[in-house]
């Protein structure tokens, strides 16, 4: 009997009446991370030895996954970057010793895009990331090993980093939850910067519950992170199954112009699979509308988030020298010897995108291109909170289609690449909690929808999607390569 596709209540379940140990347990995910491994490529390191917990909670004996760019000390961390592939922390970051002292079992760290900068799963230094339900497809990022190691089963739960999408698009492409709490919600002590402002530790799991157990863990205040949030005291389990009645959500009207006269066959079935989804929502009890919002802004939001983020990030990683940590490039001088590790550390990705954003960040560019974003930001955020008066959440499809093919282009400049494909980065801009759930499938592959609620509300944006998890038909899913 396999147990690591099994849900967090069954695995405990099994746990508490000794018909399984968390040794077992270990095992078989190992063992099943290897297994998959030469097909996916989910991990960076697998790990060989259990650490012995002695504590008693929901999580106690059940392994996980953690992202790579989340620091584990004595551990190898690379952020799938040659500059860091032979890096191991002297310190852990504090979602990590959370899990740790409630009991989970770290089994091994999981694939992204180098230094958590993209959105395909194809750029880590040790290989691309295939989706386990079509390996010709990709399975998205930058969180993509951990979104894999769910989808196949390989643990119950993983977690992973969100800066634009980086949870919830992986989680979408794979057919399973991601959730990425309000900003502060979980310490980032530790996670490998990308763009401060908008970085956010999340999860991944098969179901809402899931989720909510895993956040009840890992949320909470921490002297180590200056923007870390005081807990709400506030147990996300329990109000799981609150009364919805009268919980009022909104569409973005735009984002759908013309989908009817589309020659994409996959887009018009995703949209018309949404529009069937918020019918069903509606029979839940829930008021569904349609709501306008300027467009000027929705076009907006893709660029603001590369000139926001790239500035940010080239700030972030100027640590990465190869002088005080990391792989020491060859050279007379420190500059000569900063240049060979940088040029050969980094991928051409990385290297265009410390560009764009040293360029932003020049003095004469400040004002035009930095501040501007800025002030683009806010007007998003004004705009959302403005709409949140009224609504509790905005529901969304969480992508404009399926997984893409490896290789495939889509049009940037069409309405549903600008709108559908980015829309989930809103969330970032102003911290909101967010949740992706699986919604059906078009062409064998699932599709999903988004919810997105207001900040510090984290409770009730579980508690929504709990219920609508019910009408979904697509809870506790094992993706086909891992079946």
């Amino acid at each position: 009997m396999r147990y690591m596709d099994k849900n967090i209540d069954e695995i405990r379940k099994a746990l508490d009446a000794q018909t399984v140990t968390s040794d077992t347990l270990f095992q078989e995910s190992v063992s099943l991370a290897k297994q998959y491994q030469p097909a996916y490529n989910a991990f960076v390191t697998i790990l060989e030895e259990k650490k012995e917990q002695n504590t008693s909670t929901i999580l106690s004996g059940i392994p996980y996954a953690l992202k790579d760019n989340i620091s584990t000390k004595g551990i190898l961390t690379t952020s799938s970057s040659n500059i860091l592939k032979n890096y191991v922390p002297v310190y852990n970051a504090t979602v990590y010793e959370k899990l740790e002292r409630a009991g989970a079992v770290l089994m091994g760290k999981t694939v992204l895009d180098e230094l958590a900068m993209g959105g395909t799963g194809t750029t880590g230094h040790t290989g691309i990331v295939k989706n386990p339900w079509d390996d010709t497809r990709q399975i998205g990022g930058s969180s993509a090993g951990s979104a894999a190691a769910v989808a196949l089963g390989i643990v119950p739960f993983a977690i992973g980093s969100d800066t634009g999408d980086s949870i919830r698009k992986p989680a979408a492409f794979g057919g399973i939850v991601g959730f990425k709490p309000t900003y502060g919600r979980v310490s980032r002590y530790g996670l490998f910067s990308f763009a401060s402002s908008l970085d956010h530790v999340g999860c991944f799991a098969r179901n809402v519950k899931d989720i909510a157990y895993v956040t009840d863990i890992i949320k909470g205040e921490d002297p180590h992170d200056m923007t870390s949030l005081p807990d709400d005291n506030k147990k996300y389990t329990d109000t799981l199954d609150h009364d919805i009645k009268g919980r009022k959500l909104f569409y973005i009207k735009e984002a759908f112009e013309n989908y009817e006269n589309s020659d994409n066959l996959e887009y018009k079935e995703t949209i018309s699979k949404f529009l069937e989804t918020v019918e069903k929502v509606r029979e839940l009890g829930f008021v569904v509308e349609e709501v306008s919002f300027p467009k000027e802004l929705l076009n907006a939001v893709y660029p603001t988030y590369m000139a926001i983020s790239c500035a940010e990030a080239t700030s972030n990683n100027a640590n990465l020298t190869g002088i005080p940590f990391g792989v020491r490039g060859e050279g007379n001088s420190i500059n000569e010897i900063m240049m060979d590790a940088r040029t050969k550390g980094f991928s051409e990705l990385i290297k265009r995108r410390f560009v764009l954003g040293s360029y932003i960040l020049q003095k004469e560019n400040q004002e035009k291109l930095f501040k501007n974003a800025q002030r683009v930001r806010r007007m998003i955020v004004d705009k959302m909170n403005a709409l949140f008066k009224k609504y509790d959440g905005l529901l969304m499809p969480a992508s404009g289609g399926i997984a893409p093919h490896f290789g495939e282009k889509d049009d940037q400049l069409s309405d549903r690449y600008l709108i559908l494909e980015n829309h989930l980065v809103i969330a970032n801009f102003g911290g909101f909690p967010s949740i992706t759930l699986p919604s059906g499938f078009v062409n064998e592959m699932p599709i999903a929808i988004n919810l997105t609620g207001r900040q510090f509300e984290d409770d009730v944006v579980l508690n929504m999607a709990y219920k609508i998890e019910t009408i979904t038909g697509c809870k506790n899913q094992i993706a086909k390569g891992g079946k």
